[in-house]
């Protein structure tokens, strides 16, 4: 007979019984609720995300970490395609992050060069999203003070990429260029996040003064431990195949019945209009039953790839 006191155990019937009597399993199921909602709808933990307070405005001070042990680049880059048509969503790593040919990417080749401009609005729609991944330490995070002092990655768009890029190559004389992701001649990031056009903004956003992230070498070797690994996060097992791949996009444009897998506006706080976070596991089955969908906020932001996207058409027009 089970112990029904002891949690590892199934709960029995007459345990469910007596619960329901009691009313407390609708309390744990809106504590569960709570929970998602306050964590991002149970997203990877790994992820670090700001976030707005009520004024609408976000701050937070971060900073880039070196590459982690054993791998050259401190940042990851990610094209993605995350689009709605007649048969449900799709969202899914592209296979030209590693040079691969890709369904979508055909698709949209063909449509460009049809010389139809409705065709090349879809497109537009259905174009690739670049994200980039980087491991971060958490400086300050006021609407989440227990991130402090944490390693996570962050996922983020061209625009703060761009003031990487920037501050590496400074576009003055005057200015010194730094290492953004070294722990002694690095600086903090100051993260600043608010509305424009009911788009997230990142343009206030800017580098701190030179200076070591702690002055403890100990302390330092031990975050680069903790680090997570970025070249991971465009491994094989990222991506689906070709032909797996090419099966949802069939369904989505409705050439074969498949379930709609979102009603909310496809948006999340990182850059990049319509771009999503990957959920890092394995290749997802062929049953769009058995589709696990990725981490979804609906939230707007100005910060899209269009400077990429637009030689992505000219290469099309080329092809």
């Amino acid at each position: 007979k089970p112990n029904l006191t002891n949690p590892t155990n199934p709960m029995s019937f007459a345990n469910l019984k007596k619960q329901s009597s009691l009313g407390s399993l609708t309390s744990k199921l809106v504590k569960e609720v709570e929970k998602m909602n306050n964590t991002g709808g149970g997203g990877d933990d790994r992820l670090w995300k700001p976030e707005m307070d009520k004024t609408g405005n976000g701050y937070a001070v971060i900073r880039f970490l070196p590459a982690p042990d054993g791998e050259d680049l401190p940042w990851a880059k990610m094209y993605s395609h995350a689009f709605q048509g007649p048969g449900g969503w799709y969202i899914e790593n592209s296979l030209t992050t590693t040079g691969g040919k890709d369904p979508v990417s055909e698709y949209n080749r063909e449509l460009w060069n049809s010389g139809n401009e409705a065709d090349k609005d879809t497109v537009r729609k259905q174009k690739r999203k670049l994200s980039y991944y980087a491991n971060i330490y958490v400086v300050q995070d006021k609407a989440n003070p227990q991130n402090e002092g944490q390693v996570f990655l962050y996922k983020f768009g061209k625009k703060i990429f761009d003031k990487i890029m920037e501050a590496m190559q400074p576009e003055f004389e005057d200015e010194t260029p730094i290492n953004p992701f070294d722990f002694w001649q690095g600086a903090n990031f100051k993260l600043k996040l608010k509305k424009v056009a009911g788009y997230w903004n990142y343009d206030s956003s800017e580098f701190d003064r030179v200076g070591p992230l702690l002055d403890d070498d100990d302390a330092l070797e031990a975050l680069w431990k903790k680090q997570y690994s970025l070249t991971a996060l465009t491994a094989a097992d990222q991506f689906k195949s070709y032909e797996q791949l090419e099966k949802r996009l069939k369904m989505v444009l409705g050439q074969k019945q498949a379930p709609a897998r979102y009603d909310e506006e496809l948006e999340d706080e990182s850059e990049g209009r319509g771009s999503f976070t990957p959920e890092f596991k394995s290749k997802a089955p062929e049953s769009t039953s058995d589709f696990n969908a990725p981490d979804i906020t609906p939230t707007k932001s100005n910060d899209s790839d269009e400077d990429d996207a637009l030689s992505y058409f000219q290469r099309l027009a080329e092809e």
